[in-house]
């Protein structure tokens, strides 16, 4: 079950609710009484990232880092 904390509450005590939320608890923030928002632990990643793992997926044109000169223009406010 998730604690609720007003919105005033939780402007005064953020560092403290943030340690109790790093432990794992969920808090419920309300304004009047009412939930607005919840603070949630973030997810860790479980297994460590595999590089190249959309290899083969992507396909990047032999020209893509060349600008074409209407999208400079553009860029710099010229044209249309």
């Amino acid at each position: 079950m998730a604690t609720s904390v007003n919105i005033y509450e939780a402007k005064t005590h953020l560092s403290q609710l943030l340690d109790r939320v790093a432990r794992g608890e969920e808090i419920v923030l309300a304004r009047a009484g009412r939930p607005v928002a919840r603070l949630v632990p973030i997810g860790h990643r479980t297994e460590p990232r595999v590089p190249g793992a959309w290899r083969g997926l992507v396909h990047l044109a032999n020209d893509f880092d060349e600008l074409p000169p209407e999208v400079a223009a553009a860029f710099r406010g010229e044209g249309q």
